[in-house]
């Protein structure tokens, strides 16, 4: 069987014209050639993200980075926003990287109250906050404006948001919000293949990171923001990745953000009113659903696995059974990057040709 399509939260799938772009041919890093594909990505990247500063570009899954916030940001004690796989395992990596950590938890499904986020840092002694912003194993939304706006009112205190599967989806506009660093893996929304993360980081963010001891050397934000001032990265990029990035941003300006956050809502849409139609119902709350994927509670008690298992089967088109303790019991369709209202209509079409199979 090829390779199927990927309606996954991603990797998701790649367009033709992306695959073309990263066939360009092979250049020194450390030359004009690269100086300039890499300052190409800028103007188009920072309207994206919102920002009036560079955005680096670090060969590495998001992770990388998000340990290495870490390790560049955390002198006293990190606040851990924990709602689901992603955002619990940050507080593991903070306790990994010998750093002092507590956590804000809420059962996977719901959404961080700002409230409680004050109240916590009321306690002091924090000088970092994580966010993952759209949290992809339960298909929440988190409060990121409300939230931001409580934490800038600590001056100490530095926010740090993993933007990873909402960029380029809902706004998330970095001087807006007024955090500190902001990153995304580009395998989600932006649809590029697996190995890129791009992130902002403020001022303030450079100034504490110069002070932080041990901060090592690969995720060094003072070694990005050094080489970006001559349009490099610290260690060898995967040129081919840029590339991509580069065709991807001038598509997405080209398309409008307006028009491309309505699409992803439009197409949301589509599968929560797929769900609903079967009597699925949405594990995210009303108000703090993602626009990206659609995580749906397995309330009908199918066999999930054999859902997946079947779609596959017969018509070539990958969704997802759940991810971390709620595999099985939850299934997660996406709709984020290329997706079209006809592409998702044949998908969906191809769910309700399946769907018949597994319910009582």
């Amino acid at each position: 069987m090829s390779s199927p399509k990927l309606y996954i939260p991603g990797p998701v799938d790649i367009s033709p014209a992306t695959y073309a772009a990263m066939s360009g041919p092979n250049i020194g890093h450390r030359g004009k050639d690269f100086e300039e594909l890499y300052a190409s990505i800028q103007p188009n990247l920072r309207t994206i993200a919102g920002s009036s500063r560079n955005v680096y570009l670090s060969t590495s899954s998001a992770w990388g980075v998000m340990e290495g916030a870490i390790r560049n940001l955390v002198q006293k004690k990190v606040l851990n926003l924990c709602c689901g796989a992603f955002s619990d395992k940050w507080f593991s990596v903070a306790k990994s990287c010998g750093k002092e950590a507590e956590k804000i938890q809420v059962e996977w499904g719901e959404q961080i109250d700002p409230a409680t986020v004050k109240a916590k840092l009321d306690e002091g002694g924090f000088d970092v906050v994580t966010l993952v912003h759209n949290e992809t194993s339960t298909g929440v939304l988190n409060p990121l404006k409300e939230i931001a706006e409580i934490v800038k009112s600590y001056p100490e205190v530095l926010l740090v948001v993993d933007v990873v599967s909402s960029f380029s989806v809902v706004e998330t506009s970095f001087d807006e919000l007024g955090a500190d660093v902001m990153l995304g893996g580009v395998q989600k929304a932006l649809a590029l293949p697996p190995g890129l993360t791009i992130f902002a980081v403020s001022e303030a963010a450079l100034e504490r990171a110069a002070t932080t001891p041990d901060r090592g050397y690969y995720f060094d934000f003072c070694e990005f923001a050094k080489n970006d001032e001559k349009n490099n990265t610290p260690s060898t990029p995967a040129i081919a990745l840029l590339y991509a990035l580069k065709q991807k941003v001038d598509e997405i300006v080209e398309e409008g953000l307006q028009n491309r956050y309505a699409r992803h809502a439009k197409l949301n849409e589509m599968v929560k009113a797929w769900g609903t139609k079967h009597g699925f119902e949405n594990l995210a709350p009303e108000g703090y659903q993602s626009k990206s994927l659609v995580t749906f509670k397995n309330n009908l008690d199918i066999d999930v696995s054999g859902f997946v298992k079947a779609v596959r089967e017969k018509h070539n088109f990958l969704i997802n059974g759940g991810y971390g303790k709620i595999k099985g019991t939850t299934f997660r369709i996406s709709n984020m990057g290329n997706e079209t209202e006809a592409s998702m209509t044949e998908l969906l079409n191809a769910l309700d040709e399946v769907i018949p199979d597994f319910l009582g």
